[in-house]
């Protein structure tokens, strides 16, 4: 079940978006009295309410509005309980002085909004001490383990507990605590207002992880990256299990470089069965693989783990998707073979997909040309895998038949700027852009104006996700249906 967190500034707002929530099938609704100008008539609010209540007044020590006095605070959360309210949210230090009364049930809470602190278990048993129904413990997460600890704790726990941790690494806690055991989560009604730090809207709850259907028989996939936030694979892929009828829920895994590996091995308590890998951690997750395949090898970078006979192993999808991705832009009907022998591909990048693009290319027997604003980075390349580099300053004096950009030049929100100047395209090339949001780049427009064959990162984007899923699942994934929504999802967000 999601608790739907609302806060609102009216009385008549309150009764309204509640109606709505209920309209959208919301099955519990937290109001956030605090949020109130005026002091809260919860008479007002509890009467012919669509929905089971939470009644919760925050103190402004706990990161809540309340602007009167103590003793007036309690006074509201002892009107709820005597009003009948469903349940009624006391912090632990004033637990013990609210008397129960009636069916209102107490959930006894603890709030860090600093840290996920050493003494999780402590902390618990002195909740269970006051009398609860409910226990809620709610931190904030620093690093991606606070998030293991936390629901190590709640799946120990034998009185009903609601735990999760706070702030962008907290979202996995959020949406498996379920999975361990919580009555229920909290979600927010919407971005616009959030409640706590990192708190998800009931939309995406509900629509995108499909929390009410995770059970602990649920498999958890997820992606690793550093930034993370603006992935789009949690969308694909969960989108992809929904359409298939597939029991999976996909995340994402904010994971800093300095503590990838000892992570990973965290998480295998939480048993994740695979991971896609995006920057900057597809070269360093190799070290914590069991088997990487010829691939992987070959590239010297993963985008993909996954298990087999208990064991990690690594590939990288990218490779496949890239070669399928020129093939359908030189043949979109499929009737026309991929022939590169001897043609001259300039590749722009020398990160994790550059090195996918080089590899695919050379298997085609291209003559394969990188070139990187690192001069470095690109000599490196080419010297581990075999190939030409020319310096930044010269790409555009590079004759080339396939021009793939590998950079996150021209990538949102810069959408004005392109990694190659329009004049140095000519007639007959292939432009391929990485690049996936937007899926019309600059480049690619110009690309279209001097005549050239193009093709996009959003069709790789989905290529590589549908092989990541046929290796998580053991089935062929909708590619159409997960490119439809993909385009109707950026489409709505430009």
């Amino acid at each position: 079940m999601i608790c739907v967190s609302l806060g609102r500034t009216r009385h008549s707002a309150f009764l309204e978006c509640h109606k709505q929530l209920a309209e959208q099938k919301a099955e519990l609704v937290e109001l956030r009295v605090d949020w109130l100008r005026k002091r809260p008539d919860i008479g007002v609010l509890l009467k012919d309410r669509p929905t089971p209540v939470v009644v919760t007044c925050r103190r402004k020590e706990d990161k809540g509005l309340w602007a009167g006095d103590e003793a007036q605070r309690q006074a509201v959360l002892r009107e709820a309980i005597i009003g009948g309210a469903e349940y009624v949210d006391l912090e632990i230090d004033i637990a013990r002085s609210i008397p129960r009364y009636g069916k209102t049930k107490r959930i006894v809470s603890y709030h860090n909004f600093d840290e996920t602190p050493i003494e999780l278990y402590d902390i618990y048993h002195k909740i269970v001490q006051c009398d609860p129904d409910i226990v809620k413990i709610v931190t904030m997460a620093n690093a991606p383990s606070d998030n293991v600890r936390i629901l190590e704790m709640l799946r120990a726990a034998d009185v009903p507990t609601v735990a999760f941790c706070m702030g962008e690494f907290g979202t996995i806690s959020r949406v498996l605590c379920g999975k361990m055991g919580a009555p229920f989560t909290y979600a927010g009604f919407s971005s616009e207002r959030e409640m706590a730090p990192g708190q998800l809207t009931y939309a995406e709850m509900r629509n995108l992880y499909r929390y009410n259907k995770i059970t602990k028989d649920t498999k958890v996939f997820g992606v690793i990256g550093d930034p993370i936030a603006h992935s789009m694979s949690p969308l694909l892929h969960n989108t992809a299990f929904r359409k298939t009828g597939t029991d999976a829920v996909y995340l994402p895994l904010r994971i800093s470089p300095d503590f990838l590996e000892e992570t990973l091995s965290e998480f295998d308590t939480l048993d994740i069965s695979g991971y896609s890998v995006t920057i900057p951690h597809k070269e360093d997750v190799l070290d914590f693989v069991n088997t990487p395949d010829l691939q992987v090898d070959l590239i010297g970078a993963a985008n993909t783990l996954f298990k087999r006979n208990g064991e990690w192993q690594a590939t990288n999808t990218d490779f496949d998707a890239i070669a399928e991705t020129i093939t359908h832009a030189i043949s979109p009907d499929g009737t026309k073979k991929l022939e590169l022998s001897g043609k001259r591909v300039l590749i722009l990048g020398a990160g994790g997909v550059a090195r996918a693009a080089v590899a695919a290319m050379q298997q085609f027997q291209a003559v394969v040309v990188v070139t990187n604003r690192s001069k470095d980075r690109a000599r490196t390349l080419a010297q581990e895998l075999d190939c030409l580099a020319i310096d930044w300053a010269n790409r555009g004096a590079e004759m080339c038949d396939i021009l793939i950009n590998c950079t996150s030049v021209g990538m949102h929100p810069k959408v004005d700027e392109s990694p190659y100047e329009q004049h140095w395209l000519r007639e007959g090339m292939l432009v391929f852009d990485t690049v996936y949001t937007p899926e019309n780049t600059l480049l690619l427009k110009h690309a279209r104006m001097r005549g050239c064959a193009t093709a996009t990162g959003l069709e790789m984007f989905v290529r590589q996700a549908a092989k990541q899923f046929n290796l998580f699942t053991g089935k062929e994934a909708p590619v159409d249906y997960m490119m439809e929504t993909l385009r109707r999802y950026l489409s709505a967000a430009r």
